[in-house]
């Protein structure tokens, strides 16, 4: 685009449908290491249905039975693509949230019920918003990977859910040069990293805005907020279906977000802007099809 170039890693042709394919293979294979988790020994997670997809597909491979507990606020299509890829899933009732826009409270309610689940069988909960081995997973493997496909730069920019994905692929990227602008892109409404008070809990990017300070977030590592609308992410979400990428709210709030970065003249004229194109658009509900 004229005064820049934004480059977005296209992560919802994952396996599981997600950048989160990412941080489940390296929680269960970190547990394993650890003898956290034992062969054949069931795992359960709180999930708004990416990283419950992921850990399906690594479970089934490695050979863990795996319980997706979520919201049921979260698109139906997150349950069926999770039972689809051999998964028991666990529907928690909203406490505040309404279909399709899930809150901080829900989010809790379904984390309670995860725990319960694992104590009650014996099982290894993840706990992805305190589980270092989903930061490190991208600080070893999206910022290499990222690196590695450009010639340089010059800032990285991400939406917020476990702040896993900014945060691991800004302390590889900041390791090998310290100029890197790091971006945290939060829903408008919900934009507490940024200091603002939470005016609109339920937004449309599912999986992020969650009003809460994530337990690994690292301020040192982030330079400026971004807050992205319902309205201006459901529009950047149609014009990338129109050009072949058909992708979910919160890839769209990244490249609306790099595409603010870029005009706002902080950049030099010729910046390359990285972000990642976080799930697919098929996990999303009929009536938010392009």
């Amino acid at each position: 685009m004229p005064g820049g170039r934004i480059v977005a890693k296209a992560e919802y042709l994952q396996p599981g449908g997600s950048v989160k394919d990412r941080a489940a293979l390296a929680a269960v294979e970190g547990a394993r290491a650890r003898s956290s988790l034992l062969p054949g020994q069931t795992v359960v997670e709180m999930t708004s249905g990416n990283m419950g997809a992921g850990l399906a597909v690594v479970c089934g491979v490695l050979g863990h039975p795996f319980v997706a507990v979520m919201s049921a606020g979260n698109s139906p299509e997150r349950a069926t693509m999770m039972r689809g890829l051999g998964a028991e899933v666990v529907l928690v009732p909203q406490i505040e949230g309404t279909p399709g826009k899930v809150t901080g409270r829900d989010i809790g309610a379904a984390a309670h019920r995860a725990r319960e689940i694992a104590e009650e069988r014996g099982g290894f909960y993840v706990d992805q918003f305190n589980n270092p081995d989903c930061v490190a997973a991208h600080e070893t493997t999206t910022g290499p990977e990222l690196r590695a496909a450009l010639e340089r730069i010059d800032a990285f920019v991400a939406c917020v859910g476990t702040g896993a994905t900014l945060i691991g692929t800004l302390r590889d990227l900041k390791r090998h040069d310290p100029r890197v602008l790091g971006v945290a892109v939060e829903p408008r409404g919900a934009a507490v990293l940024a200091g603002e008070p939470v005016t609109k809990p339920a937004h449309l990017l599912q999986g992020t805005g969650y009003g809460a300070r994530p337990p690994l977030w690292d301020d040192s590592l982030v330079d400026e907020f971004i807050a992205v609308s319902d309205d201006d992410a459901a529009t950047e979400r149609a014009a990338l279906g129109r050009r072949g990428l058909y992708v979910g709210y919160s890839s769209a709030a990244n490249v609306v977000a790099a595409r603010t970065l870029l005009a706002g003249g902080r950049l030099q004229t010729d910046a390359i802007v990285a972000t990642v194109l976080c799930d697919t658009g098929l996990k999303y509900q009929p009536s938010e099809a392009l």
